[in-house]
């Protein structure tokens, strides 16, 4: 099922499978602000990450003395919704566990996703419902692609990133092979907080920035015009597109979790960054996406 949700300045497309953001447009001039999964380069728009963000090693996680099978990002990507409201302006949908889910996560969970029209930015919502009699350990995060350059040509070379930050360099936690390492370096950021983008800096995948250095991220034309800003309250956000492939589009990632460590030996309790929930207890957090309204000519 196709969703739409619109107001006088927006209008956005959600599809039931994975409860993804497919398309937001800017009705004045008609402008696509989400990437169109052209399989060519990566064949998604803006999945949600559950119940995990990232790989655990070897796709396998321990939880009380058993191993589970789970890939990369989880699975909510791939499920059917179910609606649960819808006005012209807002939209949510619902997941719940299965015997297959149960299979690869052995928890009993509502996962709800909600997108609302908010004048001039879109919002989105995640709500995680604990169902358990116990604990329940989990990751969510974003994985929303935008187009770069702003009219979707070939390439995003000399663009900017802004962090909207007086810092003069970000810590960067940088991937090894598929996971991320014990390694940092440091982003040397231009006085104003921003920084160029060229193809070498996905080299190795993407940027994970922790603890919370920023809370929101613009793309940039290379005239330095701010033409989407991304703001949220995560403590740790992804920046990515895919290596070596000179992508028309960048993804700002809000994660409430991430990839284990090169290494990394513990349990589900026990990897960084995730969540957890006593029975009963909500989950709720959200993030925007706010497009500037403007044709660029370059």
């Amino acid at each position: 099922m196709d969703y739409v949700i619109q107001n006088d300045r927006l209008q956005a497309k959600i599809v039931s499978k994975g409860a993804e953001l497919k398309s937001f447009k800017l009705k004045k001039s008609g402008r696509e602000v989400m990437w169109q999964a052209d399989p060519k380069y990566w064949g998604r728009t803006a999945p949600v990450l559950f119940p995990q963000v990232g790989k655990v090693i070897d796709d396998t996680y321990t939880y009380r003395g058993k191993q589970f099978h789970l890939p990369q990002h989880g699975f909510a990507r791939d499920q059917e919704f179910t609606l649960v409201s819808q006005t012209e302006t807002e939209l949510w949908l619902e997941l719940r566990d299965s015997d297959a889910t149960r299979e690869v996560y052995p928890f009993a969970f509502k996962l709800e996703l909600g997108y609302r029209l908010e004048d001039a930015a879109l919002r989105a919502f995640w709500k995680v419902t604990n169902v358990n009699e116990e604990e329940m350990y989990f990751s969510i995060g974003g994985h929303p692609a935008f187009c770069c350059p702003i009219k979707g040509e070939e390439g995003f070379d000399g663009y900017y990133l802004d962090f909207h930050t007086d810092k003069r360099e970000l810590t960067n936690l940088k991937f090894g092979t598929g996971y991320v390492s014990n390694e940092t370096e440091q982003l040397q950021l231009e006085e104003d907080g921003t920084l160029q983008m060229t193809q070498e800096l996905f080299a190795h995948d993407a940027l994970v920035i922790e603890h919370h250095q920023t809370q929101a991220v613009s793309l940039m034309t290379p005239e330095k015009q701010a033409y989407l800003t991304v703001r949220f309250d995560a403590p740790l956000f992804g920046i990515w597109s895919p290596p070596g492939k000179n992508a028309p589009f960048v993804c700002i990632e809000p994660w409430y979790g991430r990839a284990d460590k090169e290494g990394f030996t513990g349990t589900l309790q026990e990897r960084e960054w995730g969540q957890s929930l006593k029975e009963g207890e909500v989950f709720e957090v959200s993030y925007t996406i706010q497009p500037e309204d403007y044709e660029y000519a370059r």
